[in-house]
């Protein structure tokens, strides 16, 4: 019982730890993002959006929506979005910027909805931040109705070995020092580097899909598989 104790206060405490750090660069995090990605993360969040094909009145949980950049276009397509993230701080910079959409404050690991809630549910660049990866696809398996679906968007493996040793030796060990110029937290950004060397490739995030429930299971690469779209059905 104290193991299972002291197992449990050490996820609450990365939760916070990671929440803290969203928390600190939030005011510039869309920003730095689109310094940092060239603008290529505008074209991705586009692949998002088509992956996930909102039509109006579908209810669509975008999770690890930070400021609700990538929620927005949901709704500008008629669907009842609802921006989720763990960072208060994410949250109030969005809604400032977005007081019309309905942010809410969650845990990918325990999501505050009902059961088969959502037509189609969405992440993007967020799951790898979550401390079971499992645990986190079940739990937005739940709360997708059957024959809904899902879209992840996320940094991933090169197929091309010039470019990902390219990526991986030099533009991933570039980020700590462009961060330092351009955002209030390049320790973050430290962490978010290393984050992305530990992210499984593109088939065993695939595996991961299937064994939680999700059936249709494929994925798409962009920019050379330096991010990959993943699909399934619930």
């Amino acid at each position: 019982m104290g193991e299972l104790r002291g197992a449990r206060a050490t996820l609450a405490k990365r939760r916070a730890d990671v929440a803290a750090m969203f928390d600190g660069v939030a005011a510039r995090y869309d920003l730095v993002n689109d310094l940092l990605t060239g603008g290529l993360d505008r074209g991705w969040r586009r692949a998002v959006l088509a992956a996930v094909a909102p039509r109006p009145g579908e209810r669509i949980l975008d999770l690890a929506a930070g400021t609700g950049t990538s929620s927005k276009p949901f709704a500008d397509a008629g669907a009842l979005v609802v921006p989720a993230d763990l960072s208060l701080g994410m949250l109030q910079v969005g809604k400032q910027r977005q007081p019309e959409l309905a942010f809410v404050n969650a845990d990918a690991l325990a999501l505050p909805f009902a059961d088969h809630a959502f037509d189609a549910v969405t992440i993007s660049f967020g799951l790898r931040n979550v401390e079971d990866t499992a645990a986190a696809l079940t739990e937005l398996h739940r709360v997708t109705r059957p024959g809904g679906r899902i879209v992840i968007c996320e940094f991933s493996t090169p197929t091309w070995t010039p470019l990902r040793l390219a990526y991986h030796g030099l533009a991933l060990r570039a980020l700590p020092l462009i961060a330092r110029l351009t955002s209030s937290n390049p320790v973050a950004y430290e962490y978010l580097a290393e984050s992305i060397r530990a992210w499984p490739a593109q088939p065993v995030l695939a595996d991961a899909l299937t064994a939680a429930g999700w059936t249709d299971v494929a994925w798409r690469n962009l920019s050379g598989g330096i991010v990959a779209l993943h699909r399934g059905r619930a």
